[in-house]
């Protein structure tokens, strides 16, 4: 049994081209379909609701393009969405926040976990529950970094700015000794350089996009539904806002370029 459909991924933006990024690396012979929602970013300062009407049009938007398998990779609709959504699709969704909670407890040495991510992610308390009932003597160290997505939305990932910014979210973090740090958000990634930096050596940053690949890798695997070739056009890109932003961080990003590979559509139809 093989299945050459593609898969889905959605995203509030352009975060989620972390996890395109690792799909790609760890299934070369998947074809993707993208679509992030650069309109209504950030999703992670919505309420509950207002995420839920959101991720519910994104995921009919993919429907339409026949995916075996929806990748939710924005951290924000992961921790406050993602059982509600699965009731109402056909076909299976994998979230960030169990790939990367299970990630950080293998790789914690000390029981010191820090977690961040948007207001929606930390208020939600997903991946703090989860580690929680996988070992409860963890401890978890949370903040909310609402900044985070606007500078990698504008591109500073490796900037003065982006370094003040990560200094006065993660100072607390850091004082409280953890030596593994998750980025809730798969648009934080790309602020890796300059958390490393800040944090040192002796952390290790789970990269949400990066574990999700991983699982869809092991879920498609053992539900034999892996594509025996790719398609002629394979990967597509879909934005409900301006193209050429999206092109340009997305495409350096990605390390391929994105022109004539992107389409908006209106999300407000779905």
């Amino acid at each position: 049994m093989m299945d050459n459909r593609s898969i889905g991924v959605f995203d509030s933006g352009l975060g989620g081209l972390t996890a395109v990024k690792q799909i790609m690396q760890e299934l070369p012979k998947e074809s993707i379909v993208y679509f992030g929602d650069t309109g209504r970013v950030p999703y992670g300062s919505r309420s509950r609701e207002t995420i839920i009407k959101y991720s519910k049009s994104d995921m009919k938007f993919l429907l339409q393009k026949d995916v075996k398998i929806i990748v939710v990779a924005c951290g924000t609709v992961s921790s406050v969405a993602l059982p509600k959504l699965q009731e109402t699709v056909p076909i299976s969704l994998i979230g960030v926040v169990e790939a990367a909670a299970s990630a950080a407890i293998a790789a914690t040495k000390n029981n010191k976990i820090g977690v961040i991510g948007t207001k929606g992610t930390i208020k939600s308390g997903a991946y703090e529950k989860y580690i929680k009932s996988e070992n409860p003597d963890i401890k978890t160290f949370s903040k909310a970094c609402p900044l985070f997505v606007p500078l990698v939305e504008n591109g500073h990932f490796d900037t003065m700015v982006a370094e003040l910014v990560t200094e006065e979210y993660l100072t607390k973090i850091k004082e409280s000794g953890v030596d593994t740090l998750i980025l809730g958000c798969t648009h934080y990634p790309l602020l890796k350089n300059t958390i490393a930096r800040f944090m040192g050596d002796g952390v290790t940053l789970i990269d949400a996009g990066a574990e999700v690949a991983k699982l869809l890798k092991s879920t498609l695997t053992e539900k034999n539904m892996l594509a025996e070739q790719a398609a002629k056009e394979q990967y597509k890109y879909y934005v409900s806002d301006d193209i050429d932003g999206f092109e340009n961080l997305g495409g350096m990003f990605l390390e391929q370029t994105l022109e004539s590979k992107v389409e908006k559509i209106d999300i407000e139809k779905y």
